[in-house]
C-alpha cells in the first residue's frame, strides 16, 4: 500500500516550505495606514485600491498562525493588519466594520455592514487571540458581540447577510457563503474562548446545510430570500460575480465537505450524525461535476443545476479547499482514495497554479490553465493557499490557531 502522502515527513516538509514561501511574499502587505493593502501580481502593495476589510482579517489570521508557528516576522505583520480592524476599518459611531475604507480615508457606506466581513473578523480576532496579539482579545469580544446582535437570527439558526451601514435596514438577501464563513469563525472563537456555545450555533447552521445538499443532490443553492427561499437563478446574466455567483460553486461544496468533517470532530459525540454522509456527498458532487470535465485538468468554478459548467475558468482557492477537503476526509474515512486525490490535486497545484516567478499562487486561470484576472487581478489573499499548507499538518480540532498554539501542527 502505498503511503499517504499527509503521512510523509518529506510531504509535510513540502508543505511547511511552502507556507513559509507564502508568507515572504505577502511581508510587505501592511498598508501605512493600518490594515492590508492589496497586493499585486508580485507581492507589491497596491494602496491606491485603499484596504478592504475581508483581506485585512484574512492577513491578520494568516500572520497570526505563522507567528504562533515562529515564523520570523509575522508577528509584526499580523500587528499591523490588526490595526486597520482597530483603527480607521472600525465603525466608531455605528459599530461594526465598515466593508472598506478608500485610498484618501473615505469609508465604504454604500456597501453596507456584512456578514461575510465580520465573520472574518471573528476568525481574525480569534488567531489573534491566541497569537497573544496585543488588543487581540478585545476585538475579539468586541467582533463576537456584533456577530451575535447583528448578524445571528437564533429563531433560524443561521445567520443574516447584510445591514446598511447604521445597522439600522437589513437586506433581503440571505446568503450561505457568509454561512459558511460564519461557520469556520465559530469554530475558531469556541476555540479562542473556551466557549461550546459558539460549536451549537455552528451546528445549526450545519443543518441547513444538511438539508440542502439532500435535497439538490449535493449542489447547494448559495442564494436565498429573507424567508429563506432558494434563488436559484440569482445573477445568471453576472454568473462570475465575485461573491454573488450564479448556480452552484464547486469549491464551496469541498469547502463545506472539509468544514462539517472539522464540526464534527469538535462536536464528538454531540455531532449530527448526517454531518459526515453530508460531507462525503457534497465532495463527491463537486469532483463529478468539477474536476478535469471540459478537456483540461482543473476545478470548474460554477456549474448550472444539471451539472453543466458555467464559469469554466480555475480558481486558486478551489484548488486549494479540493486537497484540504481530501485530506480531512482520508482522516475521517481511511478511505485511501481520498488520498490518491489529495496527491493528484497537489501535483496540479504545483504544475499549475504555483507562480515560482513572482511568488503565491496564480488567483485565476482560464480554462486552459493560462494566467487570468478579469474576476480576481493581482493576487490579494494568502487565506485558502496558506491554510491548505497547515490543515493537513494539523488535527480536525481543534481550529487552526488553538493547534498551532498548542503544538498540534507537524513539521
Amino acid at each position: 500500500m502505498t503511503t499517504p502522502w499527509t503521512d510523509l515527513p518529506t510531504h509535510r516538509a513540502w508543505l511547511d516550505a511552502e507556507c513559509r514561501r507564502l508568507l515572504a511574499f505577502g511581508a510587505r502587505v501592511v498598508h501605512p495606514d493600518g490594515g492590508a493593502a492589496y497586493l499585486g501580481d508580485d507581492g507589491t502593495p497596491e494602496p491606491e485600491r485603499g484596504v478592504q476589510t475581508w483581506i485585512t482579517a484574512r492577513t491578520v489570521h494568516v500572520y497570526s498562525l505563522g507567528a504562533l508557528l515562529g515564523v520570523p516576522g509575522s508577528a509584526t505583520v499580523a500587528r499591523g493588519a490588526l490595526a486597520g480592524l482597530t483603527g480607521h476599518l472600525r465603525d466608531a459611531e455605528h459599530g461594526g466594520w465598515f466593508h472598506a475604507v478608500a485610498a484618501d480615508g473615505t469609508p465604504d457606506v454604500a456597501a453596507g455592514k456584512s456578514c461575510y466581513d465580520h465573520a472574518f473578523v471573528v476568525l481574525a480576532a480569534s488567531s489573534a487571540t491566541l497569537a497573544g496579539l496585543p488588543g487581540g482579545r478585545e476585538l475579539l469580544d468586541e467582533a463576537t458581540g456584533v456577530l451575535l446582535e447583528r448578524f445571528w437570527d437564533e429563531d433560524a439558526g443561521r445567520c443574516v447577510d447584510t445591514w446598511d451601514a447604521a445597522f439600522s435596514r437589513l437586506d433581503d438577501y440571505r446568503g450561505l457563503n457568509a454561512n459558511m464563513h460564519a461557520v469556520e469563525a465559530m469554530l475558531a472563537a469556541a476555540d479562542a474562548l473556551d466557549d461550546p456555545a459558539w460549536r451549537g450555533r455552528a451546528a445549526r447552521v450545519a443543518e441547513l446545510v444538511v438539508a440542502l445538499a439532500a435535497g439538490h443532490d449535493g449542489r447547494l443553492p448559495e442564494h436565498f430570500g429573507p424567508d429563506w427561499t432558494a434563488q436559484p437563478e440569482l445573477n445568471r446574466e453576472q454568473p462570475g460575480d465575485q461573491f454573488k455567483p450564479f448556480g452552484a460553486t464547486v469549491g464551496h461544496g469541498l469547502e463545506w465537505a472539509r468544514l462539517l468533517v472539522e464540526l464534527e470532530a469538535a462536536l464528538g459525540d454531540r455531532a449530527d450524525p448526517a454531518l459526515r454522509p453530508t460531507a462525503v456527498a457534497l465532495f463527491e458532487r463537486a469532483v463529478t461535476d468539477g474536476w478535469s470535465v471540459d478537456g483540461a485538468a482543473g476545478f470548474v468554478y460554477t456549474t448550472d443545476w444539471d451539472g453543466t459548467p458555467v464559469v469554466r475558468d480555475r480558481m486558486h482557492w478551489v484548488a486549494a479547499e479540493a486537497v484540504s477537503a481530501a485530506d480531512a476526509l482520508h482522516r475521517a474515512t481511511g478511505d485511501a482514495r481520498y488520498a490518491a486525490l489529495y496527491a493528484t490535486w497537489w501535483d496540479y497545484v504545483a504544475e499549475h497554479l504555483i507562480d515560482i516567478v513572482q511568488g503565491s499562487w496564480f488567483h485565476q486561470l482560464d480554462d486552459r490553465n493560462r494566467p487570468a484576472g478579469d474576476v480576481w487581478p493581482g493576487k490579494p489573499d494568502l487565506y485558502h493557499a496558506v491554510q491548505a499548507t497547515l490543515l493537513p499538518r494539523a488535527p480536525l480540532t481543534p481550529a487552526l490557531a488553538r493547534a498551532a498554539r498548542d503544538g498540534l501542527v507537524q513539521g
